[in-house]
């Protein structure tokens, strides 16, 4: 497993990827593609949004997008692991090394719909903060009502 930075050499990669991820989201979110397949992104790898992506054996698996919102304080906005490498807890891997090498507090957030995303943040968190973290469901300005679990994470390594 392989964790690397977006940058001009690479973004490619991780529109490629994130046209699955928005694909795999495309029901719960009443999106579909534009006259050329693509659908649009909710979120851009810019400003303060950084994007990350996850290989394995050389080939690209899996791709998040964070947001830096004030020093140390951070919201995971996209994450996706290809299905094909959906096992053997690839994707709790690849963000716990995340959630390590950032340090801070962190939000996440999952929308209606998507009781699979909120399972697998319920088993991501209780295993990387032994259940201490905090979870509710609120109206969000841009996606309506999410569940939102938050942490913080006090060693950086």
């Amino acid at each position: 497993m392989k964790i690397i930075k977006v940058d001009s050499s690479n973004k490619h990669v991780y529109m490629n990827l994130a046209q699955a991820y928005e694909a795999e989201f495309s029901k719960i979110m009443q999106k579909k593609p534009d006259e050329h397949g693509l659908f649009p992104l909710d979120t851009q790898i810019e400003g303060n949004v950084s994007g990350y992506l996850l290989y394995m054996d050389g080939v690209p698996a899996g791709h998040t997008a964070i947001a830096n919102e004030t020093p140390a304080n951070y919201e995971v906005c996209d994450f996706y692991v290809v299905p094909y490498f959906r096992k053997n807890k690839v994707g709790k891997s690849f963000i716990t090394d995340v959630f390590k090498s950032l340090g801070g507090s962190w939000e996440i957030k999952q929308v209606a719909g998507a009781e699979h995303a909120v399972k697998f943040w319920r088993d991501v968190l209780d295993d990387y903060t032994a259940g201490n973290y905090v979870e509710d469901s609120y109206e969000d300005e841009k996606w309506g009502v999410v569940t939102r679990q938050r942490f913080v994470h006090t060693i950086k390594v």
